[in-house]
């Protein structure tokens, strides 16, 4: 496992499937990845969503394992014809599959004379692999440095995800120590915010500042402005932000979630 210590590394989503790009299912996993690296105190920095073609897929894993990030690959480790992910991570990583024998007790211990030999190239990982369990039939993932494969099956994948980073990312949680607030402005529109946004982008450079216009002529203009970083520093950031948005004759209003001060600025 990677040794991370200078900084909390970045987090990544791989969702593969051919169903996905051609709409015939609908991605639900990387909404889950948020929520649950955000209740542990961590963030995605980014997804692809792909499809099964080999060449893509294997230059795909390639890239990202050069890269050096935690990631969370969801689909294609099954038996069928189209299930490609395990043979393209032992291609980019350049090793042979091999059966996992934990992995293969776990699947024989399940399923006993069902344990088909169709069903244990499911157990068939690239070699340096370690298993990740599955709670729901038994039939493992795997892990190649700090890239971990589950199913594409929401119920079993996510699980999964929980139990890696609960084992091997334990020292990089911390509960509560991402924060994000947002105020929504009435009658502030996106260019008027432009040098306020500079100006706290400069100040505050570990955090995210962001601006979401909204309304339009007939209902009335409004922006939603918003930070996001470790607890203090977005609390402070975000109650400097409403001093100057109050300075400069702007009411404000908070945005789901506590934030600092009432709410009630004066009126534009």
């Amino acid at each position: 496992m990677t040794e991370h210590v200078h900084h909390t590394p970045r987090f990544g989503a791989l969702i593969i499937g051919d169903e996905l790009l051609t709409g015939r299912r609908q991605d639900r996993h990387m909404e889950a990845v948020i929520e649950r690296l955000d209740a542990r105190g961590l963030e995605l920095s980014w997804a692809r969503l792909i499809g099964d073609d080999p060449q893509l897929l294997t230059r795909t894993l390639r890239e990202t394992f050069a890269g050096g990030d935690i990631v969370f690959s969801f689909g294609g480790i099954g038996a069928t014809p189209d299930d490609r992910t395990r043979q393209c991570c032992a291609e980019a990583v350049g090793q042979p599959l091999e059966r996992h024998p934990e992995a293969e007790a776990a699947m024989r211990e399940q399923f006993g004379v069902d344990a088909t030999a169709q069903r244990l190239r499911m157990v068939e990982f690239p070699a340096g692999s370690w298993m990740i369990p599955n709670p729901i039939n038994r039939v493992a993932g795997f892990s190649w440095g700090d890239h971990h494969f589950v199913p594409g099956f929401p119920r079993m994948a996510w699980p999964m995800i929980e139990w890696v980073l609960d084992t091997h990312y334990a020292h990089l949680q911390a509960p509560g120590r991402m924060l994000q607030r947002a105020v929504r402005v009435p009658g502030a529109r996106e260019g008027a915010m432009i040098p306020l946004l500079e100006r706290f982008t400069e100040a505050y450079p570990d955090l995210r500042i962001s601006c979401l216009p909204g309304g339009d002529r007939q209902r009335g203009f409004e922006v939603e402005l918003g930070v996001r970083g470790t607890a203090p520093r977005a609390t402070e950031a975000l109650e400097a932000l409403t001093r100057e948005l109050e300075a400069a004759g702007y009411r404000w209003e908070p945005v789901a979630g506590a934030t600092p001060g009432d709410g009630n600025g004066p009126t534009p």
